[in-house]
């Protein structure tokens, strides 16, 4: 099960701050598909998703996108996605 903490943050305070949940376990090759999923549930737009992105995702559990990432211009300064699984 695969498990993201997305948020957006201004001066480091939280905005917009949305759990998502798939059935699938992470995967190099469908992180952008969830990445954009989170993005539609957020009412935002799409970053551009590079290769250090998922690399940073996969071997740390969390990833960046800053204004620059976006195409389109967005009222915050950092989307932030992070692992949320729960073990016991």
């Amino acid at each position: 099960m695969l498990r993201i903490w997305a948020r957006t943050t201004v001066d480091n305070k939280i905005i917009l701050s949305y759990i998502y949940e798939s059935i699938d376990h992470f995967s190099v090759d469908t992180f952008r598909l969830h990445i954009e999923k989170i993005c539609h549930e957020l009412d935002l737009p799409t970053p551009i998703v590079l290769k250090t992105h998922v690399n940073n995702y996969d071997e740390f559990g969390t990833v960046t996108f800053y204004k620059n990432d976006f195409v389109e211009s967005v009222d915050f300064e950092k989307l932030i996605l992070e692992n949320a699984v729960i073990t016991h």
